[in-house]
C-alpha cells in the first residue's frame, strides 16, 4: 500500500531542514502578544550559531553542520531543537545520497508514491533514531510544564515529520507513517495557534495539502475517511508563505515550490526559484544540477563559409 509514501516522504523532507524555533520566537513567547499584535518575541539564545549550521547544511556540508549543532547542543542541553536539528542532518544526507530531492524522483509517480529503491546507510539510520528520540524526550518534558512552549512544539513538528518520512520513503511502512504525519500536522497547527509569525510551520501544512491534493481521486477519497484532506491550491499558497517569510525553512520551501511548479508544468517560476537558491548556496550541487536541467541550450551559430 503506497498511497501515502510520497506525502509522508515529502512532508518530512520539507521539515528536515529545520533546526530551531522560527525566527523571532522564544521559549517563553507570550501567546497573547503573538495573536494581538504585541511586541515581537526575542530570538532564542544561540540562533546565530544555528543559522550558520543550517547554511552549511544547505551547502551539503553535513559533518561541518553537525559539528556546529553539537557544540550548540552542549551549551543548550535542555533544548529539544538541538537534537532535532542534528537528526535533520542525518536524514537530509540520506535523502541526498538516495536522490530523493530531485526532479527525477519528484516527477516520477513510481518513486513519488513508492519510495526509494535501495537501503539506507545503517550508521546514519542509528544516529537518526537516537537524536530523534532525544529530541522528543526533551520536547515532551517541556510540554508537560508548558503546553504552549514554542521550541518544544517546533521540535515535535520537526521530529514527527521526519519519523513519518523515514517510515514512508525509506522503510515503506505507510500505515505507521500515516499516524506520524497526522501528529506532525497537529503540532504545526498548535505552533501556529501560539505563534502565528512562525511562517516555517506552514511548510508542513503546505506540503501535506499539495501532495494529497495531487493524488488520484480514489486515493483522496480513502484518505478523507481517515480525516486527511488535500488542496493543491491551498498547499501552494502555504509553501509560498514559508518561501517568502520563513527563516530556517525558507530555502527548502523554495525548493519544494520549484519541484511543485515542475509537476504543474510551470517551468519559468521553477527556474527562477532554483536560480535564487543557486545564488544563495553556490556550493550546493543539487540546486545547480536542477537549474541546469531547466536552462535552455544556447543557439548554435552557423559558421560562415
Amino acid at each position: 500500500m503506497h498511497i501515502t509514501a510520497g506525502f509522508c516522504g515529502l512532508l518530512s523532507a520539507a521539515l528536515l531542514a529545520a533546526g530551531s524555533a522560527p525566527t523571532g520566537v522564544s521559549k517563553t513567547a507570550d501567546p497573547t502578544a503573538a495573536t494581538t499584535g504585541g511586541a515581537e518575541p526575542t530570538p532564542i539564545a544561540g540562533a546565530p550559531a544555528i543559522d550558520t549550521s543550517f547554511h552549511l547544511l544547505y551547502e551539503m556540508k553535513f559533518p561541518e553542520a553537525r559539528d556546529r549543532l553539537q557544540a550548540w547542543e552542549h551549551s543548550h542541553p535542555g533544548d529539544p531543537v538541538g537534537p532535532a536539528a542534528e537528526a535533520a542532518t542525518y536524514l537530509f544526507e540520506e535523502f541526498y545520497q538516495q536522490g530523493v530531492l530531485t526532479s527525477e524522483f519528484f516527477l516520477n509517480d513510481k518513486t513519488f508514491l513508492g519510495g526509494i529503491q535501495g537501503k539506507p546507510n545503517a550508521g546514519r539510520a542509528a544516529d537518526f533514531a537516537a537524536t530523534i528520540r532525544r529530541a522528543q524526550d526533551l520536547a515532551q518534558g517541556e510540554l508537560k510544564t508548558n503546553s504552549q512552549d514554542v521550541n518544544a512544539l517546533f521540535a515535535m513538528t520537526i521530529s514527527t515529520g521526519m519519523q513519518a518520512d523515514y517510515s514512508c520513503i525509506i522503510e515503506k511502512h505507510q500505515l505507521q507513517s500515516l499516524h506520524e504525519v497526522r501528529q506532525a500536522q497537529n503540532y504545526a497547527q498548535r505552533l501556529l495557534a501560539v505563534q502565528p509569525q512562525a511562517a516555517d510551520a506552514y511548510l508542513a501544512l503546505g506540503t501535506a495539502n499539495y501532495v494529497i491534493g495531487s493524488m488520484p481521486a480514489h486515493t483522496r477519497f480513502f484518505l478523507w475517511f481517515g480525516g486527511i484532506h488535500g488542496d493543491k491550491v491551498a498547499g501552494m499558497k502555504q509553501l509560498s508563505e514559508t518561501a517568502e517569510r520563513g527563516h530556517y525553512l525558507r530555502p527548502f520551501a523554495k525548493l519544494m515550490l520549484a519541484l511543485a511548479d515542475l509537476r504543474e508544468k510551470q517551468v519559468a517560476p521553477a527556474r527562477q526559484e532554483l536560480r535564487e537558491l543557486t545564488v544563495e548556496f553556490p556550493q550546493n550541487l543539487l540546486f545547480r544540477r536542477e537549474l541546469v536541467k531547466l536552462t535552455p541550450a544556447p543557439p548554435i551559430m552557423e559558421s560562415r563559409p
